[in-house]
């Protein structure tokens, strides 16, 4: 079976990162990206990757959470640049809107940062991490608007939006990557749209140590725990939990074009 990888994790909030590793090789994983959430803060991201090996890669991305935008300075287009460069590092962000934290007085620093990060990841190459949270129409227009200056990679991680946003990634050569919100019982909705992706836009994640899938649900969330996610989208997508390690591998190397 082609290991899973969980392509959105938070090793620098895990307690204890050596277990989470030992954990993630006995569920079957072959690698996982930590992700950025402070400019500020990206070579804490970067030394995580003296953990990569062989038998469990660690790579990780680099920028600013929509909702830390205030807590730094507003991202430099050449800092970003200049930090992608670094060994470990395939991706940017996360960066995107999240209405649900940010309140009106502070979108529009969301927005311009979100654009700064689209905007290193057109020179870059590298894919941008995508958070949306209760800002499907916004985060749509300004994908829209940036795709027509030049074309990007991006996912929308932690899917929790509805049918419209996906399709507008679909369409613009986007990725959509499922958490463990895809086990919980009222979430149908992540569902539906998991069922209707196209299959070669798929990835898996995490989010650890936020969102445990069932059976885990209420513990502190660990990169292993993947697979039940994958398991899950397995189920809903009618394949057998190797086909679908299989799938998800091949895309995660498709958008991340450096981990190859």
């Amino acid at each position: 079976m082609t290991g899973l990888i969980d392509t959105h994790c938070h090793l620098d909030r895990l307690d204890d990162v050596p277990a989470a590793l030992a954990l993630a090789k006995e569920h079957g994983l072959s690698g996982m990206v930590t992700i950025g959430t402070r400019l500020s803060r990206a070579q804490t991201q970067i030394d995580l990757t003296r953990h990569d090996t062989p038998a469990l890669r660690v790579w990780c991305a680099i920028g600013t959470h929509p909702d830390h935008v205030e807590e730094e300075e507003p991202p430099e287009l050449a800092t970003l640049v200049r930090l992608a460069e670094a060994e470990g590092v395939i991706g940017i962000g996360e960066s995107g809107l999240d209405y649900l934290h940010g309140g009106i007085p502070v979108r529009a620093a969301q927005a311009a940062s979100f654009r700064v990060h689209i905007a290193a990841a057109r020179e870059t190459g590298l894919p941008l991490v995508i958070h949306a949270r209760a800002a499907d129409d916004d985060v749509a227009a300004i994908l829209r608007d940036e795709h027509a200056k030049g074309a990007f990679p991006f996912l929308l991680h932690c899917f929790a939006s509805g049918m419209d946003l996906a399709r507008v990634a679909i369409d613009l050569g986007g990725y959509v990557s499922f958490s463990g919100l895809l086990t919980f019982p009222k979430c149908e909705t992540i569902r539906e749209v998991a069922r209707a992706m196209p299959a070669e836009r798929l990835l898996v994640e995490t989010d650890s140590p936020f969102l445990a899938p069932v059976p885990k649900r209420g513990k502190p969330n660990t990169p292993g725990y993947v697979a039940y996610t994958a398991a899950r989208l397995a189920q809903e997508r009618e394949l057998t939990l190797e086909a679908l390690a299989e799938l998800t591998t091949r895309n995660f190397r498709a958008l991340f074009r450096r981990a190859a």
